[in-house]
């Protein structure tokens, strides 16, 4: 089982504190148009069940999440928001990649390089830093501890690792994340969300924690930014 993650724990205790204003919304609303588009219906559309599941979980009121699925299913104007993905180094020299959903391109990159810059990172090339990562399922179980009962459990619906940072993260191929996720529940487990992330293959040292702590705040307090991935050990 994997240990605690400090960028996984800054990031949680602001996502509370930005659950209190429209920061974390705006963000969880874009996800949720862009999920929408592959149909209005989450029983149909997994992407569009999880982007709702992470919704309620971060206690986004239901008229909000109603709203942002007519915009992506087309049924209300507003929708037009595009899924972009950008490569780059940190302080040191670090990979990150940053996960962008936007209504204005030339805003969020614009944002991004200026963020970067000012805080010791640069853009980089595509693909200049994907390679080191992989492209795997998380799905966060609504609990902090577990047994060695519930991990034999959580092994036998197919994960791939369990990560204990202060929630339990199971770690699936995206192949397999509906599955194991349908699965877990059929254990009786509560699932809070379940994800796409793209988790390093190998992790480096951050040589200063402290200023990538910094940029990775930084960049995610922007509205643009849905995610940020990085090869640090932090």
């Amino acid at each position: 089982m994997s240990g605690h993650s400090k960028w996984s724990t800054i990031k949680r205790a602001k996502e509370a504190k930005d659950a209190k204003r429209s920061n974390i919304f705006t963000k969880l609303s874009k996800n949720i148009v862009v999920a929408a588009r592959g149909g209005s219906d989450p029983d149909t559309n997994f992407q569009l069940r999880m982007a709702m599941d992470k919704a309620r979980a971060l206690s986004m009121p239901k008229d909000n999440i109603e709203r942002a699925i007519k915009k992506g299913s087309g049924e209300d104007e507003g929708g037009h928001i595009e899924s972009l993905l950008y490569e780059g180094y940190g302080p040191g020299g670090v990979a990150i990649i940053i996960e962008v959903l936007t209504d204005n391109k030339n805003r969020a990159i614009s944002n991004i390089k200026h963020i970067l810059s000012k805080r010791g990172g640069n853009l980089g090339n595509d693909g200049s830093v994907k390679w080191m990562f992989e492209t795997k399922g998380e799905i966060v179980l609504d609990k902090k501890e577990i047994n060695e009962d519930e991990e034999l459990k959580i092994i036998e619906a197919g994960a791939e690792d369990i990560v204990n940072d202060e929630e339990i993260k199971i770690i699936t191929s995206i192949d397999d994340l509906e599955k194991v996720k349908n699965q877990l529940q059929e254990f009786g487990f509560d699932v809070k969300t379940s994800d796409m992330i793209y988790l390093a293959k190998d992790k480096v040292e951050a040589k200063d924690e402290e200023k990538l702590l910094g940029l990775l705040d930084a960049l995610d307090d922007d509205d643009d930014i849905n995610n940020i991935y990085t090869n640090a050990n932090i």
